[in-house]
């Protein structure tokens, strides 16, 4: 029976690093590609990160029962929405997967596929770290888009507080203060839950 393995974290706490750190350390594990209608960034790949999508595509795939969970930020730029499709792209009897989320669409794929298909791995930075990620990050983005920056960064204290960690049954936390290690830490839990 396969897994799934669901990265999460508030924002710029590493999650895309050690996700790529996973996949080269898990090769034989697969991944499931979330949608979004927000604007591509600067080095992303349609298809790598996200498949990107424009609304009336999201009303498709709506219609046709197959969005899974779908979030809707009202940002600094309009409404951008991010969502899990079921498009074939899962199956558990066959493989395991790593994916990055949120906390709230961690809670609706836990619904879809059963809580016991899911190992959550939730990561970690202070606050103060993360800031400067972000804002570094940001600079160097073709248009900055430094409001947006601040108002992930906000949304984030709400939306992984411990109640709401707690509410998901995640007790575990992995601290990426040194990227190696938590790495490490991470590597071995998921070869315990295999």
């Amino acid at each position: 029976m396969g897994k799934i393995f669901y990265l999460m974290g508030k924002s710029s706490t590493g999650k895309d690093t050690i996700f790529r750190m996973l996949k080269e350390s898990f090769p034989k594990m697969r991944t499931i590609i979330p949608y979004t209608t927000r604007p591509i960034r600067e080095g992303e790949i349609d298809g790598r990160e996200y498949y990107f999508v424009d609304s009336n595509r999201l009303s498709e795939l709506e219609d046709a029962g197959r969005v899974i969970e779908l979030r809707a930020y009202q940002t600094m730029h309009g409404i951008w929405k991010y969502f899990t499709v079921d498009d074939g792209q899962v199956d558990l009897n066959q493989y395991s997967y790593l994916v990055i989320g949120t906390l709230q669409s961690y809670e609706k794929i836990c619904a879809y596929y059963g809580a016991q298909r899911l190992v959550p791995i939730y990561i970690e930075v202070a606050d103060g770290d993360r800031l400067t990620r972000a804002l570094e990050r940001e600079k160097c983005q073709k248009h900055p888009k430094y409001s947006e920056m601040c108002r992930r960064f906000l949304a984030d204290a709400d939306d992984f507080s411990e109640q709401n960690l707690q509410k998901n049954g995640i007790s575990r936390c992995f601290q990426n203060d040194q990227q190696n290690a938590c790495f490490q830490e991470i590597n071995l839990y998921i070869k315990e839950n295999m």
